[in-house]
């Protein structure tokens, strides 16, 4: 007999870092609604807090553990929190990201090192940590990538550095620890309204097509997950995004070098009109 939906991961144990909020903390709510317990991991641990409190007022158990995934130790001991208080750990998300934009002129080799320390280190901390564990629940490891660690943008090359390496970590991985009967589902995303964007130059798109919530993000990893997917891409733009990158390269090369030039100008425009401002 199948298991229903709403009680998919009953009585598992799923560890997110980046749980504060966008898609970690939508998933933290959507796994608990599948009937997990949930050990949430971040640097603001009053966000973190109030989520498990309100996780746990639902009736699954919920722990929050202060942590940063760019220092060794943190992970190691969230995942000892999480056998400590559920005696097992069944899921690892590797959710914690950092986005850096900006032309290369613009940016330093430490803008580099803190993007890569985090989305693809800091990833890495999160499997390690697990692995142990992972092997003695034949468990799942989800690692969130981008769209952009299969094309890369302009004004983003560290963001994108650090995903293109992400996909290349899924990818052995999947090989790897299949023998240990542990999954590895990739999540290469596109537009997810988080806040991730907030302290960035980039820019929400209009369009309203190509977005898409946190929540209904979370809801189409969790099916993921639990079905073993090796791979996930959402919404159905980046599906065909990496559709033309792979087999008309040069049309998406067109897309992208146009709607850069047109950025530019857009901006160049908008600070000309401030210096104007300004000097009056």
């Amino acid at each position: 007999m199948s298991t229903s939906v709403g009680h998919r991961f009953d009585g598992q144990v799923v560890l997110i870092t980046g749980a504060s909020s966008g898609i970690g903390a939508a998933l933290a709510r959507k796994f608990a609604n599948e009937g997990a317990h949930t050990v949430l991991v971040a640097r603001r641990v009053e966000r973190i807090e109030a989520l498990a409190a309100e996780l746990t007022a639902t009736g699954r158990r919920s722990a929050a553990v202060a942590g940063d995934v760019t220092r060794d130790g943190d992970l190691e001991r969230a995942v000892d929190v999480a056998l400590k208080e559920f005696g097992r750990l069944d899921v690892a998300v590797a959710n914690a990201g950092l986005l850096t934009t900006g032309r290369i002129h613009n940016l330093t080799l430490d803008d580099y090192r803190r993007q890569l320390e985090t989305n693809l280190f800091g990833a890495l901390r999160t499997v390690l940590a697990g692995l142990p564990a992972l092997q003695e629940t034949r468990g799942r490891l989800v690692l969130i990538g981008s769209l952009l660690g299969m094309i890369s943008a302009p004004g983003s090359t560290a963001y994108c550095v650090s995903k293109f390496a992400l996909n290349g970590l899924s990818d052995g991985l999947c090989h790897e620890l299949a023998p240990y009967g542990i999954s590895v589902t990739h999540v290469m995303s596109g537009f997810v309204d988080t806040e991730i964007y907030d302290k960035t130059t980039l820019r929400r798109p209009t369009q309203k097509w190509i977005q898409l919530s946190a929540d209904d993000a979370a809801r189409q990893i969790v099916t993921a997950v639990y079905r073993r997917k090796r791979c996930l891409i959402l919404p159905w733009p980046t599906k065909l995004a990496i559709l033309l990158q792979r087999h008309f390269p040069q049309v998406v090369y067109f897309a992208i070098n146009r709607a850069f030039r047109k950025a530019t100008r857009q901006r160049e425009a908008e600070a000309a009109v401030q210096t104007g401002k300004t000097a009056t």
